[in-house]
């Protein structure tokens, strides 16, 4: 996502924001910029890609696990399926 794409991310639009979050890294899986096996930017990280509070990254997160894109391994990170 370009820096002008992330400071356009519409946070009063009908997306929350996590949803837009979560399309944004999905639209990168699906494009090939994350493969199989490739492991996801850190919370931390997205929080600073994004500008937007930590939970709201872990909420983006766990709307991938539950589309089934990424996989989260505890102490390790979270990875592309």
């Amino acid at each position: 996502m370009s820096e002008d794409e992330i400071r356009n991310l519409d946070r009063r639009g009908p997306a929350l924001v996590y949803v837009a979050i979560a399309d944004d890294v999905a639209r990168r899986i699906q494009a090939g910029e994350l493969k199989s096996g490739d492991r996801v930017p850190g919370e931390l990280e997205m929080t600073e890609t994004y500008g937007v509070a930590r939970m709201t990254v872990a909420r983006a997160v766990r709307e991938l696990r539950e589309r089934g894109l990424v996989q989260t391994v505890r102490g390790k990170g979270t990875f592309v399926v």
